[in-house]
């Protein structure tokens, strides 16, 4: 990707959710939700506090994580659709 976050921001590709139920009933489209889970694909090297050190973040590119329903700004890099999004936007990593 030519794509580099800068401060705290994160680069996130939404996973798809399921297309049928566990019922067997299949979603259409219109009535699907935006999935709230997401693979990390690049990080910034983290924020700079009061003293200018600068704080890692505490995920990394290939983590799944769960973000708020309205969080990030999506956009188009290299043809795939993608979340940029502050780490404080970002819920929690999902262990796999």
């Amino acid at each position: 990707m030519k794509f580099r976050p800068l401060h705290d921001r994160v680069v996130l590709r939404r996973i798809e959710g399921e297309e049928k139920t566990k019922g067997g009933i299949i979603i259409p489209d219109t009535v699907k939700e935006k999935p709230q889970e997401g693979e990390v694909v690049a990080v910034g090297p983290g924020a700079r506090d009061e003293a200018g050190k600068i704080n890692a973040l505490d995920v990394k590119a290939g983590d799944r994580v769960l973000f708020g329903k309205w969080s990030g700004t999506e956009v188009k890099i290299d043809g795939q659709d993608l979340l940029i999004m502050k780490e404080s936007d970002i819920m929690g990593v999902v262990a796999a």
